[in-house]
């Protein structure tokens, strides 16, 4: 599985492409055409955002299995319903496909929707390779589109005012982090166990995304990864074998002598569950020469931050009621920026940064060495 070679000629591409000259032009408001690939359990989370989201019109679904189209459908009042990629872009006419399949298909999905001339928000990863990833995000700027791929983290108020706390220099010069996410690991499907699967894409992610948005890109990384349970039982299809990272330690260099640290697993056990829902403890902490903070609760499901500094040595809880953040809502975010104009604070190019660290950190456990990090993002995020 040894994705490490994928870089090629993509990782000369370090200076930041300006994804921003491939905004179309603001659609005065109207609703956003969506259209909706994937109809399985992610879809049950996505269907109810989108579908009272003003800026957005979900016009179609899609799914291999046609019974799945057909009960999302029903269920949010969607007319047009197929069983596969090709047959949605010869029918009703939307302007961004939502991509919510298994992790392995998004890349030459969201490049097969990029040709059709359509915007693409993508669950993570939105593609399988580092050098697949720039293609697509090429081939979009080619075209005057966009293309965005998840986790929509750097959007809860949580994020913003952890990243304020940093700039303003509250912390003092940033030391270290650590963020952890796992669980059990996913029972109704093989595809996170699979070749291109793995805790790293599905969980990792979300903590990769957030230390760099608050700490700036990664300039090298280290990691450790390997499969704790070889066999598991999975719904539908039985015992299957696990080759992808089923657990995984990554270090990262932010440069000027600033690390963190992310572990993810599926096999972690938490009292809370697999969705994680009212998880009360840190999962990210920070800690620097002025002073220390902590996000309680999961980085796609915040319940506050506490801070304490050197003026005020006792943690502080904010941020403890903040509203208007759920982890599904980046397909509807990013509509609203097609819609208005509006830059987002979601960018591909940082997306694909974390899909490299992920490459790197594979690679890392391959060959035993520091792995240095070749891409980059605007930073900071805010």
């Amino acid at each position: 599985m040894a994705q490490c070679g994928t870089l090629g000629s993509a990782a000369l591409l370090t200076p930041l492409l300006d994804s921003r000259a491939a905004v179309a032009a603001p659609k005065a408001s109207a609703a956003i055409r969506v259209g909706v690939i994937g109809c399985g359990s992610v879809s049950g989370v996505y269907l109810p955002h989108l579908t009272k989201s003003s800026h957005v019109q979900v016009v179609s679904v899609c799914d291999r299995v046609p019974e799945r189209a057909e009960q999302r459908g029903e269920a949010y009042g969607v007319v047009h319903r197929y069983p596969n990629i090709d047959a949605m872009l010869a029918g009703e006419p939307f302007d961004l496909l939502v991509n919510l399949t298994d992790m392995q298909e998004h890349g030459h999905l969201n490049k097969q929707a990029l040709e059709a001339g359509k915007h693409v928000w993508s669950e993570k990863p939105m593609a399988n390779t580092y050098a697949e990833g720039w293609r697509l995000l090429e081939l979009a700027i080619e075209k005057g589109l966009r293309i965005w791929g998840a986790p929509a983290v750097v959007t809860s108020p949580h994020f913003a005012f952890m990243s304020k706390a940093i700039q303003e220099g509250q912390l003092g010069r940033v030391a270290a982090a650590h963020a952890t996410y796992g669980h059990l690991g996913p029972t109704w499907s093989s595809f996170f166990y699979e070749e291109g699967g793995g805790s790293l894409p599905d969980l990792g992610v979300y903590n990769l995304t957030t230390l760099s948005g608050l700490l700036g890109p990664v300039r090298a990384v280290v990691a450790m990864t390997g499969v704790i349970t070889p066999m598991r039982r999975i719904d539908e299809k039985g015992d299957v074998r696990v080759v992808a990272e089923d657990n995984a330690m990554v270090m990262m260099d932010h440069g000027n002598g600033t690390f963190s640290h992310v572990q993810s697993g599926f096999n972690y056990f938490d009292p809370h569950g697999h969705e994680g829902a009212g998880q009360d403890r840190s999962t990210i902490s920070l800690v620097g020469t002025g002073g220390a903070m902590q996000l309680i609760g999961y980085d796609w499901e915040p319940n506050g931050v506490d801070l304490a500094t050197q003026e005020r040595q006792s943690f502080e809880r904010h941020v403890k009621d903040a509203e208007g953040y759920v982890w599904e809502q980046g397909a509807s975010y990013v509509a609203e920026c097609l819609a208005t104009g509006k830059e987002s604070l979601i960018r591909p190019e940082h997306a694909l940064h974390v899909l490299e660290i992920i490459i790197a950190a594979r690679e890392s456990q391959e060959t035993g060495r520091r792995v240095p990090i070749q891409s980059t993002f605007k930073w900071p995020v805010l």
